[in-house]
């Protein structure tokens, strides 16, 4: 499984993770992933749902949750903001 890594930017917890991501995954898949691990990492200061979204801040889209990663314009040292 080929990975790469991301920078996710949390607003709401004022903070920024890298993140290791399969290129094989959709991008929902990943999002829900990443949304449970980010919740315990920023100490309880995000709490996602189902609203949370990911946004490319190169491209300045919300990512297409259907999509898989290697179907985007995700690369490696991608920033990414979810909010």
């Amino acid at each position: 499984m080929s990975k790469i890594l991301v920078e996710i930017n949390l607003p709401v917890a004022n903070k920024k993770f890298d993140v290791y991501i399969p290129v094989e995954g959709k991008v929902g898949e990943i999002l829900i992933l990443s949304t449970q691990l980010l919740s315990e990492l920023s100490d309880g200061n995000f709490k996602g749902d189902e609203n949370v979204v990911l946004i490319d801040l190169e491209y300045n889209h919300i990512l297409d949750v259907n999509k898989f990663v290697g179907e985007t314009q995700i690369r490696n040292g991608s920033r990414l903001m979810m909010i």
